[in-house]
C-alpha cells in the first residue's frame, strides 16, 4: 500500500468513527487487531471499547489536525470534543454521567497492514481529560504548576 493509501484508511477509519459505523470496521480493522494502550486483541473488543465510548459520549467527534505516513505507520493528530452523558468505566471504575463538556487532543499511531488497521498506539491529555470531567482536583501546588487548568 502507498502511502496516501495507508492515511486514507485512517481517515475512512476515524470517518466511520466519527459516524458511529461500526460495520465499516470490518473492513479496516484486522481481525487480530492489536491495541497496544488499552492491552486488548481482536477487532471485537476493539469495536467494545468504541461502543462503551458512544455509551458515555454519544457526540464525540474527532477532527483531524495533521496527518504523517512513513513506512506501514500513520500517524494522525485529532481534536476531539464530546458531552459525558453516560457512564464511563475508568479502568474499571464506573464514573456517572457528569453532564460535562469536554475537549483533548490526541495522537494514534496505526500500524497498516493490506489496507487495514494491523496495530495502534493512543497518546493523550488523560490529565487535562479527567480535570474536565471533575475526576481529579490540583492542590494549591498543582494550581501554580498548572495554571490553565486551575479553574
Amino acid at each position: 500500500m502507498s502511502l496516501e493509501e495507508n492515511k486514507a484508511t485512517v481517515r475512512r477509519f476515524i470517518e466511520a468513527y466519527n459516524n458511529r459505523n461500526l460495520d465499516l470496521f470490518d473492513d479496516l480493522v484486522a481481525p487480530d487487531y492489536v491495541d497496544h494502550t488499552h492491552q486488548q486483541q481482536g477487532r471485537e473488543s476493539f469495536k467494545q471499547l468504541f461502543t462503551l465510548a458512544f455509551d458515555a459520549f454519544p457526540d464525540w467527534h474527532e477532527h483531524i489536525e495533521d496527518i504523517i505516513a512513513e513506512g506501514d505507520r500513520v500517524w494522525v493528530c485529532v481534536n476531539a470534543t464530546g458531552t459525558h452523558t453516560g457512564e464511563w468505566n475508568l479502568s474499571g471504575v464506573p464514573l456517572p454521567p457528569t453532564g460535562k463538556k469536554v475537549a483533548m487532543t490526541m495522537v494514534f499511531i496505526w500500524r497498516i497492514v493490506g489496507g487495514k488497521l494491523a496495530e495502534g498506539w493512543e497518546v493523550d491529555e488523560d490529565r487535562g481529560f479527567l480535570k474536565q470531567l471533575g475526576v481529579i482536583e490540583y492542590t494549591e501546588t498543582g494550581k501554580k504548576l498548572f495554571p490553565e487548568n486551575a479553574g
